[in-house]
């Protein structure tokens, strides 16, 4: 019977996961690091939000736990208010700037948590990297309103908005097509007025957004400064204030904007040309009476984690697609990782630097757009190392597969609170590359509470011991090792902290002051 269940736990994880990611490299069983969640209440998520002044204000607190759950929030500032079943914080923030420092609490049956919160009113949006979903890698150019609809349901019934998670994003082909004979995607891509108008696919985006807004959830659009966007609809070039004002009218909190066809109009390497319509939408955003983020996408040109913040930017692309990102003796997101995390210099509050989507779980072909989307190939070891290595990098954390085909292994790897703590820490720090060889790489990132978060990854197809001394950490003295994948304590070590690391995989540690006994 026990060589049964093995032969039937193996052929699960062929059938949820795929083939291997390199060929003649040993796929394996799936574990569950991440522990099964509390039926307690547990408040998730950043403890920093920026907002502007007198703008609307959305933000679901995310609570796991048994629900009902019931939520008040002390000290809230009086043009804010709570509903106390879901927890979503609605209203306009305070007209003049300044910080708000206030307490959420939520209850149910079995207990009760609490947990300070910043609202900071000012200048600065994403005081920490956003969270959510983006319909690219799963949906391509033939996304519709029931997708997207469907999309924020899932972020709800799956948990996902319950660790932080809250955009939910469209992004290519929402707009009419320059010349399509084809009815769905086809005609007149602007009103009279010079209004861009949606294909008929999305027949009312106020009505969108207002959905995804009841949901407690922020709704994310795509353009670009060019013509035609990359899957070539129409985009704002020429049109970008009209553009900005109906973004803002029909109730979006994002925009993605994607260079493409911009290309065509720069000259090679002339980074005034480059930074240009990124200035003019960031200054047109800056300008409107609700707050949108600006992600901006031009795959890394001119060095735009120099300048990106300056021109309006949250976040920028540091690199190229990476669905398109092709591996060698590693999968791809490696060297798109890797690339990106050489540039800690240029992230923190307000600005970070954008590796790219995270694809797990059921995703699309890049390079075959209308195949269904399949389960990844990444095995389970590659998939823990991806998630970490975006944490430790204070990147952006946008899944990017079918949110109606999540899986627990991958709910796994999207809904560690103590992954998503480091990704979400409120100093704002991306970790920075300690050692990199051909074998092996370690990242580590200083947190708010003053303990260091450590990514020990193993770049061999074998399995090897990997250590860290804390003279590279830049810590001496008795250290508390914590097991962040599996949220346990390892206990103190003196000087150094060495482990047994999977291939592919990482060990991802918090390693602080050891704690004296009372």
């Amino acid at each position: 019977m026990a060589r049964i269940l093995r032969c039937l736990v193996l052929i699960a994880s062929i059938v949820f996961l795929g083939p291997p990611s390199t060929p003649g490299f040993a796929q394996s069983v799936p574990e569950l690091l991440t522990p099964k969640t509390p039926p307690t209440p547990q408040i998730n998520g950043p403890k920093v939000y920026g907002v502007r002044p007198g703008h609307p204000f959305l933000y679901r607190i995310p609570c796991t736990g048994t629900r009902p759950m019931h939520f008040s929030v002390k000290n809230l500032p009086a043009s804010l208010k709570v509903d106390e079943l879901s927890g979503i914080i609605s209203g306009n923030a305070p007209a003049e700037k300044g910080e708000f420092v206030v307490t959420i609490e939520a209850a149910n049956s079995l207990g009760k948590a609490a947990r300070t919160f910043k609202i900071v009113v000012g200048d600065k949006l994403g005081l920490t990297p956003q969270m959510g979903w983006n319909g690219w890698y799963t949906l391509y150019d033939h996304p519709t309103d029931s997708d997207i609809r469907k999309a924020a349901d899932a972020m709800i019934a799956s948990g996902m908005a319950d660790y932080g998670y809250q955009f939910v994003d469209i992004d290519d082909a929402w707009a009419r097509k320059p010349g399509s004979t084809d009815a769905e995607v086809g005609g007149q891509v602007r009103d009279e007025a010079g209004n861009i108008l949606p294909n008929v696919r999305f027949p009312s985006m106020p009505s969108l957004t207002q959905y995804i807004h009841s949901l407690g959830l922020k709704a994310g659009i795509y353009s670009g400064p060019g013509p035609l966007t990359c899957a070539k609809f129409e985009a704002s070039y020429r049109h970008e204030d009209a553009d900005a004002h109906q973004f803002n009218k029909w109730g979006f909190d994002l925009l993605k904007y994607d260079m493409c066809s911009y290309r065509n109009l720069v000259k090679e390497g002339n980074l005034d040309d480059l930074q240009k319509p990124y200035k003019l939408m960031g200054s047109l955003l800056k300008e409107l009476d609700r707050d949108i983020v600006l992600n901006m996408c031009q795959y890394g040109n001119g060095d735009v984690w120099k300048w990106g913040r300056q021109v309006g930017g949250t976040s920028w692309r540091t690199t190229g697609d990476l669905g398109l990102a092709v591996g060698d003796s590693l999968p791809g997101f490696y060297s798109v990782g890797l690339a990106n995390a050489a540039l800690d210099a240029y992230a923190g509050p307000g600005g970070w630097n954008d590796p790219d989507y995270i694809l797990i779980g059921t995703v699309g072909d890049a390079n075959n757009r209308t195949a269904p989307p399949k389960a990844t190939s990444l095995t389970p070891e590659e998939q823990y190392s991806y998630m970490s290595m975006w944490s430790l990098m204070a990147s952006p954390l946008l899944f990017s597969g079918d949110m109606a085909k999540l899986d627990d292994f991958t709910l796994n790897i999207l809904c560690n609170s103590e992954v998503i703590d480091i990704d979400q820490d409120l100093l704002g720090k991306q970790g920075k590359i300690l050692r990199k060889t051909s074998l092996e790489l370690i990242l580590a990132k200083p947190l708010e509470d003053g303990s260091i978060a450590v990514g020990l990854f193993n770049l061999g197809k074998a399995p090897r011991t990997i250590s860290v001394d804390w003279k590279e950490i830049e810590k001496r003295g008795r250290m508390q090792v914590r097991d962040v994948w599996r949220q346990k304590d390892l206990g103190k070590f003196d000087d150094t902290f060495g482990t047994a690391v999977p291939a592919h995989g990482v060990v991802l540690v918090r390693v602080e002051p050891a704690r004296r006994k009372l």
